[in-house]
């Protein structure tokens, strides 16, 4: 019979996987206006330990009541940064070691499944109506899609950034063998 773990259990399943996390995951989000989105976003990011976010363009502020609704408090967990250029950020999360991977359906993009998410990884997203700007698809090193086979052509911004952080994340942990397949409390 399977039940709910407990708070305290699930303090100790979230440790063993950070003790097996190494790689470096930050975000780039250019220019997402609306508040509940960078709220969503900001929990996602503090759940799958992203390391920094730069914000840029016209994108909401963490600070707003409106962000807190859905972050739950995680804006303070996540370190960012707001700068004036997506030129700027991406300049920034390059000369802190990242390799910057924009989530765009665009030309030239590859599947997620498919895409160089190994080493330290800064993924880049763009507003909710007309995706990442033609400047950080060029400044990016890579561009890469959510394959989606449904009669909706694209996902929402919030949940688009979590798949692909859980994608990131997840090539990383499936390194783990049958240690990352064991059942919780095992």
């Amino acid at each position: 019979m399977s039940s709910q773990l407990r708070p305290t259990d699930v303090k100790r399943l979230n440790r063993q996987w950070r003790r097996r996390t190494e790689g470096r995951l930050a975000l780039l989000v250019e220019s997402v206006t609306q508040p509940y989105n960078l709220g969503s976003i900001l929990r996602t990011c503090a759940t799958l330990g992203v390391d920094h976010l730069w914000l840029s363009g016209n994108s909401a502020d963490p600070e707003d009541p409106k962000v807190g609704k859905t972050a739950l408090g995680t804006a303070a967990k996540v370190e960012h940064t707001r700068l004036s250029t997506t030129g700027q950020a991406i300049e920034a999360a390059r000369a802190d070691g990242y390799k910057v991977v924009a989530l765009e359906l665009a030309k030239n993009a590859v599947p997620l499944h498919a895409a160089p998410l190994e080493g330290d990884v800064c993924l880049a997203v763009g507003a909710e109506d007309h995706g990442c700007s033609p400047a950080l698809l060029s400044g990016a090193d890579a561009i890469t899609y959510i394959p989606q086979i449904g009669r909706v052509g694209s996902l929402n911004v919030a949940v688009a950034t979590a798949i692909a952080l859980a994608e990131i994340r997840r090539r990383e942990w499936a390194g783990f063998g049958d240690e990352a397949d064991a059942p919780v409390g095992a």
